[in-house]
Formats: structure tokens, sequence, C-alpha cells
């Protein structure tokens, strides 16, 4: 069906005249010298427009060839098109009604951005200034930057900023920043209305689950040009939020839980965080070959079609105290709720909210963002070899299918952790989100503060608590 036109314009391209149609379908076509026509989608592919004396420039996002996407990165380039107007009025009946269309997708127009430039490889800095900042400029967004200068900095600011003034928070860095954002925006007064706030993040720690997990969705590759475009286009969608609890302590997680084997290699491979995201596989390969086992037990609430896992069980749970400020947890009747029960030793547990923990590892394929579940993986007995093996399908997400690993939904958790076996003097590490959420006896670096203690904690998630800029 043709689409009706909202401008019909005859201009120069390139010395030549042409006919220039913008249709009511966002998409601006014309002829180019060689007579071939060209289409730009302002949705898809605009960033944004200006006047330049007689001439109107279109600066846009144009995807080349993508046969090599996923092996050689970046498949989307900056290009400008030069448009000259056979008169003023033209020039700016034009340029009216292009970037009319645009101000009516209800894209951002001013964005606050967190640089995190001691994350992963330190390059947060770098990838803003030759990534994030010439595409705001192109998109005419203007934006306040903020480097983050401590941990939970960024809590502090999202916390108390005012956010009449912006329509999305940017985090240029792996997920720690974003966590603490999340943070930050649920412990406001204003809680309910602060995570209507969209929240975008641009690819520049070691991790980065979030945002592959977000672009792997739609089959695009994790650059910075993606996550960037995802934000300009202004799509949006919800996320859910898990809250963690053990007495007055209290976190929310948007990523992960995890305990064992994954917690351990996350963690303790800091040591080697000069080697960026390789430490993780350096790190996993020496954890494995001295492989650890953990006493401890998880119970849990089935999301619907996984009650089969486990065992029947009744539950002792701690209520989670109200605070003075924020969000005070999921309206849930737990205690109502069927618990099930699995016992160690375990070699790990792990919770994902997102499908991807980092680039390079999809620990949760059946992952949705908005469910209202998490999903529950748990890594029992499993011979070394056949382990290495299993960690090396973590890339795509086939390891959950060995049968050393079982893989479900849970609504709620409570999670009892225990001493290594063999070893009652030495415990774990609990790992929320890529940070020490609690360390045992005998750990990595055990005699630093943690904000819970290596013991008994309790897990829920709420559906859709958060809100993120994506890339549909």
């Amino acid at each position: 069906m043709d689409q009706q036109h909202i401008l019909y314009e005859e201009d120069v391209v390139n010395g030549g005249n042409t006919a220039l149609t913008l249709s009511t379908d966002g998409k601006l076509r014309w002829y180019d010298h060689g007579n071939v026509l060209r289409c730009l989608s302002l949705d898809g592919e605009v960033l944004g427009v200006s006047i330049a004396g007689q001439q109107i420039i279109i600066r846009s996002f144009v995807e080349i060839d993508g046969s090599c996407i996923g092996s050689c990165g970046e498949s989307l380039v900056r290009k400008s098109f030069v448009f000259e107007a056979s008169s003023e009025d033209s020039l700016h009946n034009l340029c009216h009604k292009i970037q009319g269309y645009i101000d009516s997708l209800g894209r951002p127009k001013k964005l606050f951005i967190f640089v995190n430039p001691f994350g992963g490889r330190k390059s947060a800095s770098k990838v803003f200034t030759n990534d994030v900042k010439p595409i705001l400029e192109d998109a005419n967004i203007e934006y306040t930057l903020q480097e983050t200068k401590y941990q939970l900095h960024a809590k502090e600011v999202s916390h108390n900023l005012d956010l009449t003034k912006y329509d999305g928070i940017l985090c240029v860095s792996g997920d720690g920043i974003l966590v603490e954002v999340v943070n930050g925006l649920l412990e406001r007064d204003d809680w309910q209305a602060a995570l209507k706030m969209a929240i975008g993040v641009i690819p520049a720690g070691t991790g980065n689950g979030m945002i592959k997990s977000l672009l792997d969705s739609v089959g695009q590759p994790c650059t910075a040009a993606y996550a960037m475009r995802a934000v300009i286009q202004g799509h949006k969608r919800s996320l859910d939020v898990a809250t963690i609890w053990q007495g007055e302590a209290r976190s929310f997680s948007v990523l992960m839980l995890a305990w064992g084997l994954i917690a351990d290699i996350d963690i303790e491979s800091e040591q080697y965080r000069w080697m960026g995201s390789a430490r993780m596989d350096l790190y996993g390969l020496q954890r494995i070959l001295r492989l650890r086992k953990y006493n401890g037990c998880i119970s849990f609430v089935p999301a619907p079609g996984f009650e089969d896992v486990g065992e029947p069980t009744s539950v002792a749970l701690e209520p989670l105290k109200s605070q003075h400020h924020g969000y005070q947890g999921p309206k849930l009747n737990l205690e109502s709720l069927s618990w099930r029960r699995l016992n160690g030793p375990f070699i790990g547990i792990w919770l994902q909210n997102v499908s991807w923990a980092s680039e390079k590892a999809m620990a949760a394929p059946n992952a949705k963002f908005d469910d209202g579940y998490l999903d529950l993986i748990l890594m029992w007995n499993c011979p070394k070899l056949s382990l290495m093996s299993l960690m090396s399908e973590m890339s795509n997400g086939h390891y959950v299918r060995s049968p050393h690993v079982l893989y479900t939904k849970v609504k709620a958790v409570i999670l009892e952790p225990g001493s290594r076996t063999g070893d009652s003097t030495k415990e774990g590490i609990i790992d929320s989100d890529g940070e020490v959420l609690a360390r045992g006896k005998g750990t990595y670096k055990c005699g630093l503060n943690s904000l819970m203690r290596y013991d008994k904690l309790q897990m829920v998630v709420d559906q859709g608590l958060a809100t993120f800029f994506t890339p549909i």
C-alpha cells in the first residue's frame, strides 16, 4: 500500500535535481545522481537535522554490510546527507517537517550521563568521547556529564538528582554503575515516579551483561553504536527488579545473584582486572582445577510449570522491615506460597534476571526481562573435564542442557550458604550484580566489610519495576 506524502520538495543533491519526499510511514526518499532510489527511516536511521546556509544536513546512522556482525564488531556508521533547497521557504519547510516528525517520536532531549573512568580497562572516558558524544551532538541531545569518583557515587547522585530536568539516565560503564543508579532511584521518596525514568547503558566495562541481553534479544551486536541508537530512538521497556534482604540490610538486583563457582570467579579474579574480560577465562580454569564445593541449601517458590523441582518444605521467613524512605519491597504474602527445597553440596548456584551475565556468558537462555521470575541455575557434582566442557558452552547457553545442571524458574528464594566441603573453616562469597554482597570466613579479602553477613538471606522479584531504553 502506497504511503501518503506529508512532504514533497524539488531539491538538489550532489549537483543534480531530485524529488525529495517524506511519507506518513516516516521514510525520506530521493534519487541520487545515479538515479538510484535512496531511503532513510526517520525512526531507525536519522539522528538529527540542521540548516547551514541554503543547505539542510541530515545526520544519520547507516547500517553497512552486516556479514561480519559478531566477528568484526561495528556495523553502524554515522553519515551525513546534504540537500540544497530550491528556495528559503522550501528550506525551512523541509527542516520543519523532518524535525516535527522526529519530535513526534518521543525521543529524549536531555540526558544525565554517568561515566565510570575506573571500570573494566578504564576505557569509559574514551568510549564517551569517541562513540557517545558525537552521536549526542548529531541528535541535538543536551546532557549533563558526571564522572563517578568512588564506589556508590552514582547511587548517591541518583538518589538526589532533580529528575524533572531529564528524559533519561545514561550509564557509560559496565553493569556496576547501572545497579547503583537503580538502587539510588529505589531509595527515593518519589521512587514510583523515579522508576519511570528510562535508563540506558553503553558497554564500557568488564561484563556488560545488561546491554548485551537487551541488544542480543533483537539480534544486534553489543557495541556502543547499537546501544546509543537504542537510547536515541527512545523506545522503552520494563525490567524486573529483585529485592534481597537480611535483617535491616537490603539491596536491589537487576542482573544476578551468585554463590559458589561463578561468584568465586567473578570476585576473586579481580586481582587480574588489568586483563579485562580475559581474567574470567584464566581464573575460571584455575578455579575448576582446584574445584570447591559448598554445603548449604536453597528454598524457592517455583514458577508455574516448574512445581516438580525439589521437595516440598516449610520455611521460616524473616519479614522485610519497613524503611523510612523509598521502596518498601514486594507486596507478596510469601508464607502462603508453596515452597520447595534442594540440599547441597553445590558447585554453584546462579540466579539470573536477564539472559546474559556478561558479553561472553549466556547464563539463562530462557530469561525474560519482565516475566516476574528469576532463572535459577544449580550446578551439581561434575567431573572436572566435564565441567570444563560445560563452562565452554556458556557462550551459547547450551550448558544448561547438562545432566549436572538444574535449570528452573522461581519467584522467591531463601539461600542458606554453608562452608566448603572438607573444610568447615572456609566459606564462600555471595555476589550480587558483580559486587560482593557477603563474604564468609577464609574468603578473598574476607577482612573487608560487606553489606550482609554470610548467612541466610531472602530474595523476591518484582515484575516490571524499572524502565530501560531498549532497541525495539
